[in-house]
């Protein structure tokens, strides 16, 4: 493997919390390069699938997700290196505040020597967002700041207080006023989906381009200086050594994947879609909204997403619940995650408080909580071996079966999300990363491996 390394200028926007306006700021700078000719590869930090979205549609380049517990040091390496050989800048948009998290936005700038930006909303301070700032950027040794910038500036007086403020060796990159043709849409859960909201978000970032040229600008929109980024020294394909991958590579050969994809069901890993095609599998997408039937598979993605918001349209689509009930009945492998599971479900409670009939191929009742919720990093402890992921979700679910085990949470010693396991069907609130462990992620999509699985799992717990 060659050693050779790959150079691009790359800067990691981070924050000194979350709403601070990185998404915001990402997405301008994406399509803002964009338009200046230049090929721009957005990544983001953690487990989010919203974020990538309108970053994707911002730099008009796929966005895959960088986090070092949940998809390993050398599956990040590799895909920077990656990325360096083709792209004229790499933006990394980072996760909550610049500490937060193990590993944090900050571990994985320093590890691939990453210069971070740090965007503030400077609203109701000025010295003290200088003071914020400088505290953030010495908190660590191995941390290169190239500066701050301050959003939500309310004028160039108040800019100069910040400027003044700072130390020589920390500059005031940019200033941006408040604007809210370039706030992104919400929702409970995050950002709303960019397909529902494509040509809105084209006039937000296009308004975004201008917003970023009106700037005080003192080196925002100038190419950062290039970075070195190396190949991993292990196989990208999975945290597997090298050696052990070339099985791997064929597990799914012949093997036809169906995965849900719509308004209702969108949160899906570019990385995961990936990861099957490369051990040979055939992935289709299909429309629980829309379609009647399933397309021919010899497995099944229920994905999570919304369907909450669609409740009434799953359900009303009586024909698709169907067949999805008749694959189940044949034993064929099934995995739902989260909205995927709630899909699963004899019934879904929406945000209304209205009750609609799903699939009901996992017993018990699910509906949705209002703003509480649970999330946070887990590993998956199935009786394939061990997967990990996270959990991101506003609703419970009741009455469902004994399960087979629990998630195992990164920092905590409480169980984490249940995990149903019956015939073929794999159901948990879990969101699952399948590079971080390609063997397991091939036994779930087996049939008759999984379904020997479950049976040795039962018969030992009895």
């Amino acid at each position: 493997m060659t050693t050779t390394a790959a150079y691009c200028p790359a800067l990691f926007l981070t924050a000194p919390a979350s709403n601070q306006g990185k998404t915001t700021i990402t997405a301008a700078l994406a399509r803002y390069f964009t338009h200046q000719g230049k090929v721009v590869r957005v990544f983001k930090t953690g487990p989010d699938y919203l974020d990538p979205q309108i970053l994707a549609q911002a730099s008009q380049q796929p966005v895959e997700q960088l986090d070092i517990w949940m998809a390993g040091d050398d599956y990040c390496q590799d895909k920077l290196f990656q990325a360096a050989q083709v792209a004229d800048l790499i933006l990394v948009e980072g996760a909550m505040g610049m500490f937060d998290g193990e590993p944090s936005s900050a571990d994985l700038a320093a590890r691939f020597g990453i210069p971070m930006a740090i965007v503030m909303d400077v609203k109701g301070m000025a010295q003290t967002a200088a003071a914020l700032a400088t505290g953030l950027a010495n908190f660590r040794d191995d941390v290169k700041v190239a500066g701050i910038i301050a959003n939500c500036c309310g004028s160039e007086r108040h800019a100069q207080l910040i400027r003044d403020a700072l130390p020589k060796d920390l500059p005031l990159l940019a200033t941006l006023k408040r604007d809210e043709e370039v706030s992104l849409p919400e929702r409970h859960l995050g950002l709303v989906q960019a397909e529902e909201v494509k040509d809105e978000l084209e006039i937000r970032f296009e308004a975004a381009v201008e917003w970023l040229k009106s700037t005080h600008d003192n080196g925002l929109l100038t190419l950062p200086a290039p970075v070195a980024f190396y190949p991993a020294t292990l196989s990208v394909e999975s945290t597997l050594p090298v050696e052990s991958t070339d099985d791997l590579r064929t597990r799914l050969t012949g093997k036809t994947i169906a995965v849900a994809r719509d308004a209702a069901f969108s949160f899906i890993y570019d990385a995961n879609v990936i990861a099957l095609k490369n051990m040979g599998a055939k992935v289709v997408f299909f429309s629980p909204l829309n379609d009647t039937i399933l397309p021919d598979a010899d497995a099944l993605w229920l994905p999570g997403g919304y369907p909450e918001l669609h409740a009434k349209a799953l359900s009303d689509n009586a024909s698709m619940r169907e067949s999805i009930r008749a694959f189940h009945q044949t034993g064929k492998a099934i995995l739902a995650e989260c909205g995927g599971m709630l899909y699963s479900l004899d019934d879904l409670t929406d945000l209304n408080d209205a009750c609609y009939p799903m699939v009901g191929i996992l017993s018990g009742q699910g509906a949705m909580r209002g703003k509480r919720g649970c999330q946070g990093m887990q590993t998956a402890v199935l009786p394939q071996g061990e997967i990990r992921g996270h959990a991101h979700h506003r609703s419970r679910s009741a009455n469902t079966p004994e399960p087979i085990g629990y998630g195992r949470r990164q920092r905590h010693p409480a169980p984490g999300e249940a995990i149903y396991q019956h015939k073929g069907l794999t159901a948990s609130y879990l969101h699952l990363f399948f590079p971080s462990n390609l063997e397991v992620t091939a036994k779930l999509f087996l049939a008759d491996t999984l379904s020997r699985e479950i049976t040795h799992s039962s018969s030992s717990l009895s």
